[in-house]
């Protein structure tokens, strides 16, 4: 068979599509920045192999989501155009791409170390059960903000990766605490376009339990904290004056996402949540530059 270029870029465009790898290239950064914080030397080989453990994580885990949620997503309108209900990704081949996601994340692990290697199955643990959140509780929200909370600490350990105590004492807490809350507020806010299927079909959150006034109170709480978090981890660490500055307009453009949420200007938000991704670690590489 002869090798046709253009058949294998159409099939990796398709991937690329099924696992939203814009979304994996919108993570990095977060994880670079926890890296550095971390100290440690962040050498050309740790950050290769952290790049991939991302992407191998997120492979797997946005994969797992497609293939879990196929029931829900065939009923749901505002899924129906996803690419395994709308026929364009077939299951073998989803669940190839699943496979490929772990096994490029294990393997990563096994380079960086020990640690990441023996963390490794409980990462993936977290992230496959999220699907499976919003079928047992109201609040899957916070689970989805545990799995992007992996990010920064999994980054911080790759920095570590012989001594889990040092790892964890020179772990920026408070930016991954920080990670945490901000993607489960926003979750929270798009969710709430969700509100009648979720109803419908008995599954949790904020707004299907408790109504869509409460999820803006809880969004608002969620993202508040989130950015005074981002704030003070930038604060321990006294970086420069001009990441600081970058900090605060991220926070405040965090806070601004939640009212903008409350209003129902969920594209806003969208492009807001984007911007979030690379202002935080923006302030903090500027931050190292003493800029």
């Amino acid at each position: 068979m002869s090798f046709d270029p253009e058949a294998v870029g159409a099939v990796a465009i398709r991937v690329f599509r099924f696992i939203r790898i814009e979304h994996t290239i919108f993570t990095l950064p977060m994880a670079y920045a926890a890296a550095l914080l971390t100290g440690g030397e962040l050498d050309l080989w740790k950050a290769i192999f952290i790049g991939l453990a991302v992407f191998g994580l997120r492979t797997a885990g946005m994969s797992w989501n497609n293939i879990a949620d196929y029931p829900l997503d065939k009923l749901n309108p505002r899924t129906q155009g996803r690419m395994l209900v709308a026929g364009k990704m077939s299951f073998k081949e989803a669940y190839g791409v699943f496979f490929t996601g772990i096994t490029i994340f294990l393997i990563s692990a096994a380079m960086l170390g020990p640690w990441p290697l023996a963390l490794s199955i409980p990462y993936l643990i977290v992230v496959i059960t999220y699907p499976y959140a919003k079928r047992l509780h109201c609040l899957p929200h916070l689970h989805l903000g545990a799995v992007y909370a992996l990010v920064p600490l999994g980054a911080a350990i790759a920095m570590h990766p012989l001594d889990i105590n040092a790892a964890l004492a020179k772990t920026p807490w408070f930016l991954v605490f920080a990670a945490a809350l901000w993607v489960a507020g926003f979750d929270v806010i798009y969710s709430k376009g969700d509100y009648d299927f979720d109803k419908s079909q008995g599954l949790g959150s904020v707004a299907a339990c408790f109504g869509l006034k409460a999820a803006d109170y809880v969004a608002l709480l969620l993202l508040s904290t989130s950015a005074a978090l981002y704030v003070a981890n930038y604060l321990e660490y006294r970086l420069g004056a001009i990441g600081l500055v970058i900090t605060l307009i991220g926070a405040g453009l965090e806070i601004y996402s939640a009212i903008l949420g409350a209003r129902g200007e969920v594209a806003k938000v969208f492009n807001l949540n984007l911007a979030m991704g690379l202002l935080i670690p923006l302030g903090i590489f500027a931050g190292f530059l003493r800029i």
